[in-house]
């Protein structure tokens, strides 16, 4: 059965411009992406563990709408 695994943070960054997500813009302490008028964080962490992962997603599901199950996010 797969499980999550961690994920570096520029293949964290691909697939959230392939969901619809801006660029990463600097700005303060960390970087930000923009998906319409909502903004998500960036954490400068090179790698995020499973936890924070999971968390980011939950944001991310939040803002657009829609649930991102394992397969989907393995395949983007």
């Amino acid at each position: 059965m797969p499980r999550w695994t961690p994920c570096k943070r520029r293949v964290f960054i691909k697939k959230l411009v392939r969901l619809g997500f801006s660029s990463p813009e600097p700005g303060g302490r960390h970087f930000y992406m923009r998906y319409g008028r909502h903004t998500l964080a960036i954490p400068n962490n090179p790698e995020y563990s499973v936890p924070q992962l999971r968390m980011m997603i939950k944001e991310v599901e939040i803002i657009i709408g829609k649930t991102i199950s394992l397969k989907e996010w393995e395949g983007l």
